[in-house]
């Protein structure tokens, strides 16, 4: 239990000298326990190529084969059937052609469906992976999949092993933020610590008048108010020292520091007023707006000046995600809305100087089969695609390939343990090296497997 004490008791310590005699000793506690705190920024394994994350996560599989990887010979045999899974059986489906058109953008020529004009703009600065595939092809699995290499039994996420391997860069904000306003599959658990830490788990920002509740300080006095601080941090380490064991109170003394700090930075993040309208007109933010896809991407970039370590996007709007069982034209207004937003971080990281040490991930949690019946596409774990930008990826690439339906890899498969092995390489972390003992064994990210992919470094 955190000790607490009105500012009553505080002065009646203060005029008897109580507080003055314990003052000196318990500072110098308080200033220990500071250099030892436990999101202090950590030496990496090796010499990182970004500093930042980024990890925008569309809900509910996009269709690799109507985005980023076009299949051509879809159209020719439309209508073919070809043995297909699904969760309960096999059966044969007929092929499905895409009902977008796919063209060459930028100097590298990569090509993007139409879904995507404007990150079509920005083709030179993607890396756009074609083969990656995870192992089961429910939203709830697959989902704490792409969140925590698990997809069975929920495991700390990536950005809470993140924030545990290489700590925080502004200690007035929290090392993991999470912009969701709408809960995805599996829930709050793809941005849990599960076993580590509990200062490490994602802080969730929802999208709205009030992101953050009570957050600005109605503290009138601050000459009282500091006073009364110093006071009460130096009981609670005196309560904390005596309950060295218990790490659920040192992260909720550390969650009151971090608090602190956000009542004085947080007000300053949230307010768009020093953003030009250029700036928001190229996010498509407009007066007012608090919610949309497009705020959430300016305030991404905004979190990334102010050294938060990882952001996360989770778009999954108010009229629902990118599970488009019934029709793919259900595709077009979930891009539409991710579209302009995504291609403005990245210009705006880039035109910053930012994006360079900012590595920005985005992908969903699996693809759509290249077969239906109807106009839809049922949920796809075996092929599906992915971006990445920044941070030390080569931009204007593709890795791995299809076969010529887009339902399998034959070159160069990436696992979701591959991913996660390559995002934290890039950040300076060594998959194998960065593990949690818990319960007699050492745990890490990406179980007992994952390859790096070194080829798409710069």
């Amino acid at each position: 239990m955190i000790i607490e004490s009105s500012r009553r008791d505080f002065l009646r310590c203060t005029a008897t000298g109580v507080a003055a005699g314990l003052l000196s000793e318990r500072l110098c506690v308080a200033a220990r326990a500071g250099l030892a705190h436990p999101l202090a920024p950590r030496a990496t394994h090796q010499t990182p190529k970004a500093k930042q994350l980024v990890f925008v996560f569309l809900t509910g599989g996009f269709s690799h084969v109507d985005t980023f990887d076009p299949k051509p010979q879809l159209a020719v045999d439309h209508g073919k059937t070809v043995s297909a899974e699904d969760l309960r059986n096999i059966s044969t489906q007929p092929l499905l052609r895409s009902p977008f058109t796919f063209s060459r953008q930028g100097e590298s020529g990569i090509e993007i469906s139409e879904l995507f004009p404007y990150l079509g703009r920005v083709a030179d600065e993607l890396c756009v992976i074609r083969s990656l595939h995870t192992d089961i092809l429910e939203h709830f699995q697959s989902v704490l999949a792409m969140h925590t290499g698990s997809a069975t039994v929920p495991m700390p996420s990536l950005g809470s092993w993140l924030s545990y391997g290489l700590g925080t860069l502004n200690p007035n904000l929290p090392p993991y933020l999470v912009l969701c306003e709408h809960l995805p599959y599996a829930g709050s658990q793809v941005w849990d610590s599960s076993f580590l830490p509990p200062e490490h788990q994602g802080t969730r920002i929802i999208p709205g008048d009030e992101p953050i509740p009570n957050l600005k300080s109605q503290t009138k006095s601050s000459t009282i108010a500091e006073l009364e601080r110093t006071l009460l941090q130096d009981v609670n380490e005196a309560h904390a020292a005596a309950r060295a064991g218990d790490p659920n109170l040192r992260a909720r003394i550390n969650s009151f520091h971090t608090a602190r700090g956000m009542m004085r930075v947080a007000p300053e993040l949230f307010e768009l007023s020093e953003e030009t309208s250029r700036t928001l007109g190229q996010y498509g933010v407009k007066d007012g707006d608090r919610t949309s896809f497009g705020w959430q991407c300016l305030m991404a970039r905004r979190m990334i000046e102010r050294g938060v370590r990882v952001v996360e996007l989770i778009d999954s709007g108010a009229s629902g995600n990118w599970d488009s069982h019934g029709d793919m034209q259900a595709h077009r207004p979930m891009a539409a809305r991710a579209d302009q937003p995504l291609s403005a971080l990245i210009s705006d990281l880039r035109q910053r100087g930012l994006l360079d040490e900012t590595l920005v991930v985005i992908c969903t949690e699996f693809g759509r089969t290249p077969w239906d019946k109807g106009p839809g596409r049922n949920h796809w774990h075996r092929a599906f695609s992915s971006l990445l930008v920044g941070g030390g990826v080569k931009g204007g690439i593709t890795y791995g390939k299809t076969d010529e339906y887009g339902i399998l890899p034959v070159e160069n498969p990436v696992h979701v343990h591959d991913y996660h092995a390559t995002i934290l390489h890039l950040l300076g972390l060594d998959h194998t090296e960065l593990t949690y003992r818990y319960a007699g064994r050492d745990f890490r990210l990406t179980d007992v497997s994952g390859e790096v992919l070194h080829e798409i470094f710069t």
